[in-house]
């Protein structure tokens, strides 16, 4: 805005990535977790070597792997006090939240997440909208259900200042979990965040459009990463050149409540895909998060993007005209198979893109896999062709786009 149990997982190569409008809405919800009106273990050091697979003429090829992205991760107050029922008084657990979906993450070569808000500190004070401060127990919760990296650039990244953005990525660090769009220093931003997936190295960069008014740190202007065309076209170029077979941008922009991508995402979209060096895209896929409602897949010159993913974890919220609107819990998962170059120096393509419609179920405090529906739920059927048709609006399906599980 928002431990993996696979044999292995994916090992970061290097540290961090290259360096209001209006707040996420309130989401309070009900105090003791009513229903509403619509109503493990830990992963660093795993290491999943490249397995080659046979090529023509003897040699060996690099293995192909699976990405899987989600929307962002928004703790309200209502979802902290959720998560401090599920600890049993102990604390706060927010995998029990996550647990719906983390078949689906943890069975990913490489998963990103977007990490909405900074965390307070340990024991809090926490709070919700609209200054965000959440308890650091959400990235163990988003290392227990499978996730490798998150975007951490968003319009709540400085809503405590130097600070949050401090203690977020410290947490996240603990937990095994890297992160893209906020440093803590000059050099952790000057490099980017590479991750190993199959045989590939990806880069994860990371961007938001806006900080809410909220001033960079003094002397830190490499604290957040603000969403410039020609310094994403950049940063992925050195990205490239520190060794990135695929190039992933995660951007927080949009008009918020819109299912529509908004002219600047367009026209943005479509730089971004056009932009090459040598012949051969910078970018390989984008993926958008902010808008609280689901948007569009689309293929843009040859590569991938998601407008928007929608809310993975949000309380009730509430739009622009003060209204509930059960739009802000649905979502989608992207997932995509990338299979290694046929030719030398050659792209990594896109051979499968999926998407997993998801929604959280606020009454329950819990994220629901609509993909695997078997339609025998009224209510999630008709979530779910929701956001499908959202997600198709752009002619995705043209291109190939398929519903997953």
């Amino acid at each position: 805005m928002t431990s993996r149990t696979r044999p292995a997982g994916v090992v970061a190569l290097a540290a961090a990535l290259l360096a209001a409008a209006t707040g996420c809405t309130d989401g309070s919800g009900p105090a003791d977790g009513a229903a509403t009106p619509e109503a493990t273990a830990g992963r660093p050091g795993n290491v999943r070597p490249a397995v080659p697979s046979a090529a023509p003429g003897g040699a060996s090829a690099p293995a192909g792997f699976t990405l899987v992205a989600s929307g962002d991760v928004l703790p309200h107050a209502s979802i902290i006090r959720r998560a401090a029922q599920d600890a049993g008084g102990a604390g706060y657990d927010f995998a029990p939240m996550l647990s719906g979906v983390k078949s689906v993450v943890s069975k990913a070569d490489l998963a990103i997440c977007h990490m909405e808000t900074v965390y307070g500190k340990d024991g809090g004070p926490y709070t919700g909208y609209p200054a965000f401060k959440s308890p650091p127990e959400v990235a163990t919760a988003l290392a227990a259900t499978g996730y490798d990296s998150c975007s951490t650039a968003s319009n709540h990244t400085l809503d405590d200042g130097a600070a949050g953005l401090g203690r977020t990525l410290d947490a996240l660090d603990k937990a095994g979990v890297r992160h893209a769009g906020s440093a803590r220093t000059a050099e952790e931003a000057s490099r980017p965040t590479l991750l190993k997936a199959g045989g590939a190295t990806v880069a994860q960069l990371a961007y938001t459009y806006d900080t809410n008014g909220y001033p960079l740190p003094e002397g830190q202007p490499w604290a957040v990463n603000l969403l410039d065309e020609r310094k994403v076209i950049a940063d992925a170029r050195a990205a490239r050149a520190a060794g990135a077979d695929v190039v992933v941008v995660s951007v927080h922009w949009g008009t918020e409540w819109q299912t529509e991508p908004d002219q600047r995402q367009l026209s943005l979209g479509r730089a971004l895909t056009a932009s090459r060096t040598g012949g051969r895209p910078d970018i390989d896929l984008v993926i958008g998060t902010h808008a609280h409602v689901p948007q569009a897949y689309e293929k843009v010159n040859g590569t991938w993007i998601v407008y928007g993913m929608g809310d993975q974890i949000a309380g009730d919220m509430i739009n622009h005209q003060g209204a509930y609107d059960p739009r802000g819990n649905q979502g989608s998962i992207g997932r995509f198979t990338f299979a290694p170059p046929r030719t030398p120096g050659g792209r990594w393509e896109v051979t499968r893109a999926e998407f997993v419609p998801q929604w959280f179920d606020t009454g329950r405090g819990r994220v629901v896999n609509l993909g695997a529906a078997d339609g025998s739920d009224p209510h999630r059927t008709g979530v779910r062709d929701t956001i499908r048709q959202v997600v198709l609006s752009r002619g995705a399906e043209q291109d190939g786009l398929v519903m997953g599980k």
